[in-house]
């Protein structure tokens, strides 16, 4: 007989759980002095950047990876482009490409917007018009989401592209839940889900960026500058700071 055996024969149950709690406990307090995690200026429960996503730092990490997908997929930006709340991504990834461009806003008072229109409903939006359509950080702030998919896909033109980013790991935004609300985060499942339910599946790809450094360190408010270029770029499948796909109506 072994001598958990003649414990487990001699003590009644609850004693043994007692004391099975009691070397746990032990386990992990003694475990802290052997660890190597050290929190320093991060054991706080307030960001270091409370006001802002970084922007006051510099960069804002999110917008380093929203402009990467987007440089990558330049080529796409050509034609007839759709851009929402400025123009500012289309006149900058298409440049001479951007042949005539649209910005979309929900309400009126955007002076930039040639149209004024919910894009859950759209029927201001007309069908088969944009060669391109750019819209980063927009679903999260709609709750019919699905509709929202519908209308992208129904106003490209056959053959057209829309370049979509979503948040992953991301702190809600107040202005907006404020004003019009914060809705979604994403996956790259429930992303890929949405959009193949009206775009053929093939004709959709979607990709993450970010790992648990460029998380916390956006969860915090901390910018691009203050991390090193490989801590950006490293991707890690289970930290999705940013959800970017990119679908094409056939």
């Amino acid at each position: 007989m072994t001598a958990k055996d003649l414990v487990k024969a001699i003590l009644p149950p609850p004693l043994r759980r007692w004391l099975r709690s009691q070397q746990l406990h032990g386990q992990r307090f003694f475990g802290r002095f052997r660890s190597d995690a050290n929190l320093g200026s991060l054991r706080r429960t307030i960001p270091v950047s409370s006001t802002d996503f970084g922007g006051s730092r510099g960069q804002i990490i999110d917008r380093y990876y929203i402009e990467k997908f987007l440089a990558e997929h330049a080529g796409d930006v050509r034609g007839h482009v759709l851009d929402f709340c400025d123009d500012s991504y289309a006149r900058r990834f298409g440049g001479a490409k951007a042949t005539k461009v649209d910005v979309l806003h929900l309400t009126e008072g955007n002076l930039q917007a040639t149209i004024v229109a919910d894009l859950a409903r759209g029927e201001a939006i007309p069908s088969d018009t944009f060669d391109c359509i750019i819209c980063t950080q927009v679903l999260l702030l709609i709750y019919e989401v699905q509709a929202a998919v519908r209308t992208l896909y129904r106003i490209l033109k056959p053959g057209g592209v829309v370049l979509v980013t979503a948040p992953g790991i991301q702190k809600i935004s107040r202005g907006d839940m404020n004003i019009s609300g914060d809705y979604w985060r994403f996956t790259t499942l429930s992303l890929l889900r949405l959009f193949a339910e009206v775009f053929p599946k093939d004709r959709v790809e979607v990709k993450a960026y970010g790992n648990v450094l460029a998380a916390v360190a956006f969860l915090h408010g901390f910018a691009v500058e203050d991390l090193r270029r490989e801590d950006l770029e490293y991707r890690d499948p289970d930290f999705q700071v940013l959800i970017a796909l990119r679908a094409v109506k056939p």
